[in-house]
């Protein structure tokens, strides 16, 4: 009768603890960069109460398992989506950045690099590309001023608004373009010529 009873008891927390994973899955279904988790099971142990044999050929008899009482089940392991792509969302911010398939991005908390997949960035007063759950800086490889490629070495703090970048040289326009509906009878409408 006891063992029946553990046997339900380990059952049921053990479901617990899964409800308690699905319930933090849901509450964090809008969390940037949050990773869903999964649990998996396994059985706790086993009683044996009577040993297996083998086959006797002596005898002509087979051999029969052991007699063996499940004592529950347990937590196995609670497994982290940690590189599975999340669905993407419209945010309006121009800093907001999603990153597909397993990779992740570094950022620095000044004293040490990390990675995250959490996209959620904004601009700080240094002009650096910054996360707004936590403030650090998002790094990366710079451009070669000369050839306008990445440099592929040590990564340092993404500057995205800097005195160099903020302006371009003027270019005169080549072209232009009026669409709409003019009424030709509208004695205040400014005649329009050819060509434009």
């Amino acid at each position: 009768m006891m063992r029946s009873l553990f046997s339900g008891v380990a059952g049921l927390r053990t479901h617990q603890t899964k409800m308690d994973v699905i319930g933090n899955n849901i509450a964090n279904v809008n969390t940037t960069g949050y990773k869903s988790q999964s649990v998996t099971f396994r059985d706790l142990m086993y009683q044996t109460t009577q040993s297996a044999s083998g086959a006797n050929a002596e005898t002509g008899l087979g051999g029969i398992n052991a007699r063996q009482i499940g004592l529950g089940v347990t937590t196995a392991a609670i497994n982290t989506a940690i590189a599975q792509q999340g669905s993407a969302q419209t945010t309006n911010n121009p800093f907001d950045i999603m990153i597909s398939g397993d990779n992740f991005f570094v950022v620095s908390n000044g004293s040490e690099n990390l990675f995250t997949r959490d996209g959620s960035f904004y601009v700080d007063g240094a002009g650096n590309l910054a996360m707004t759950s936590t403030g650090y800086t998002v790094m990366g490889w710079q451009v070669d001023p000369a050839t306008g490629v990445p440099k592929k070495d040590t990564v340092s703090a993404l500057k995205v608004m800097e005195d160099s970048i903020m302006t371009y040289p003027p270019d005169g326009t080549s072209e232009g373009r009026v669409t709409g509906i003019v009424d030709r009878n509208d004695k205040k409408s400014i005649p329009l010529r050819e060509g434009l």
